[in-house]
């Protein structure tokens, strides 16, 4: 690969190989050294792009935030309520951390990472307003802020589970209440909800979307190293 070529990549590149390891080996075992004997790069290559590694992790972050939207509008587009697709998200995430310790280590760091949290709360602000406004009209821009500070918690709280004693679907279960119960979804709903869920093969549906999350950070991130070189082959003098 010609250097300028290389250069325009660069940035993609580290992208594209810091998730595959964040997601396959964890986030805490995954070091800049490891990324650059990967990429064949000197340290100080990443660290231009990215000053630590939870620099690096907001972008993935980012990039989990829109295949979540995404894969909300293809189950809402299948028949599913957001409501019951909302649900599902917090349940999958709970069910294959609780059995792989990569993806436990892996929501872990994004949950107690500052930038990646905020991008957590941004992204989800908007989601529940557009989820839970029906039952909560009345609140403000600034109520929807604080409601998205507490369910981050509560959210964190509940995937953390594997060195919990509490069962899995009681984790669920009340993880999901105490969310839908703030959101003022009546309890019959909520108990629709919640049974609806419990009632599937959460693991199974945990490790189906861990998948499917593996495979879209690989297409996406493959489709962003192909626009860098497309770009530089249009404008070889752009960096």
């Amino acid at each position: 690969m010609p250097f300028e070529e290389r250069r325009t990549s660069t940035r993609t590149r580290i992208v594209q190989i810091g998730a595959k390891l964040f997601v396959e080996e964890g986030y805490s075992k995954t070091s800049f050294s490891r990324i650059a004997k990967e990429l064949d790069i000197s340290l100080g290559n990443i660290t231009f792009y990215f000053p630590t590694k939870e620099h690096l992790l907001a972008v993935l972050c980012n990039e989990l935030c829109a295949f979540q939207r995404e894969l909300m509008e293809k189950e809402t587009g299948e028949g599913y309520s957001t409501l019951l697709s909302y649900c599902l998200e917090l349940t999958s995430m709970t069910a294959i951390c609780e059995e792989d310790p990569v993806a436990s280590d892996f929501f872990r760091a994004i949950y107690t990472s500052p930038l990646s949290l905020d991008i957590i709360r941004d992204n989800d602000t908007e989601k529940t307003r557009a989820v839970f406004e029906f039952y909560r009209p009345e609140w403000s821009d600034s109520k929807w802020i604080e409601a998205e500070n507490l369910v981050s918690g509560i959210e964190y709280g509940t995937i953390m589970t594997r060195e919990s004693r509490t069962p899995l679907h009681l984790q669920i279960e009340g993880g999901l209440d105490t969310i839908l119960t703030l959101y003022g979804v009546p309890e019959d709903v909520r108990r629709t909800k919640i049974e609806k869920v419990l009632s599937m093969d959460y693991r199974a549906l945990g490790r189906r979307i861990l998948g499917e999350f593996k495979d879209y950070l690989t297409k996406t991130n493959e489709e962003a190293l192909q626009l860098a070189k497309s770009r530089h082959a249009r404008n070889p003098w752009r960096e």
